[in-house]
């Protein structure tokens, strides 16, 4: 998804061969759609605890039906994403990872301050993303070699996760969450670039990746606070 084959502009030493009102274009509909798609995750995770659907969905069988839901979606939103059926695919989508995460906020609201825990990582991923679309924004080199240690980074990283599911590690869970921030705060400032510099020209994708390092570096720092800072009654 984000190591897709790119078009380089010869003329540029670096960068693509994409009209700037164009990559404009791409960008303001992302960030629009973006926008959108948190509307879906909202309601997923709402329904999810007001409901607990996700309840029972621990260990092993909770990894299946995420791991292919997930990927099934993914799957599907590469397919459509240049058809009108893209956009409710990518919605669909969003509130589906909703839906999953529900489990771990219904966890932390379970603590006397998680209310605030909740806000603090909404607050702290939404500052992540202003980071690093600035940087994005002022930063001239061209960053698509950062690419492939991403994705190795994100494998080793979701492997890691598997294993711990099974393991059930405090330890290793917090150093999974921290490396996430890591990794996925790298990838939001490597996505964003690549839409800048018109490495990526499809709106839908460029929202895909950028939800998804959105998603995971709010887990990871929910988490994170959910063992640090819950306050049991």
């Amino acid at each position: 998804m984000n190591d897709q084959v790119r078009t380089l502009d010869p003329t540029s030493g670096y960068g693509y061969a994409v009209p700037q009102e164009q990559r404009n274009r791409v960008l303001r509909n992302t960030y629009w759609l973006l926008a959108l798609s948190l509307l879906p995750t909202v309601l997923g995770a709402w329904l999810g605890v007001a409901t607990g659907i996700t309840r029972s969905l621990g260990g092993g069988l909770g990894l299946i039906v995420f791991l292919a839901g997930a990927f099934g979606f993914i799957f599907a939103i590469e397919k459509t994403k240049n058809s009108a059926a893209g956009v409710p695919v990518l919605l669909g989508f969003t509130f589906f990872m909703g839906l999953m995460l529900s489990r771990l906020i219904a966890m932390v609201l379970g603590f006397k301050n998680g209310p605030e825990l909740v806000m603090t990582a909404f607050g702290g991923t939404a500052g992540v993303f202003f980071a690093m679309a600035s940087l994005a924004s002022v930063i001239k080199r061209d960053l698509s070699g950062m690419g492939k240690w991403l994705f190795v980074g994100a494998v080793v990283l979701m492997v890691g996760g598997i294993i711990n599911v099974f393991v059930g590690s405090s330890a290793g869970m917090m150093a999974i969450s921290v490396a996430a921030i890591a990794i996925f705060s790298a990838y939001m400032l490597y996505d964003l670039k690549q839409i800048i510099d018109g490495g990526e020209t499809n709106y839908i994708s460029a929202t895909l990746s950028l939800y998804l390092d959105i998603f995971n570096v709010f887990q990871s720092l929910l988490a994170l606070l959910g063992i640090f800072g819950g306050e049991r009654d």
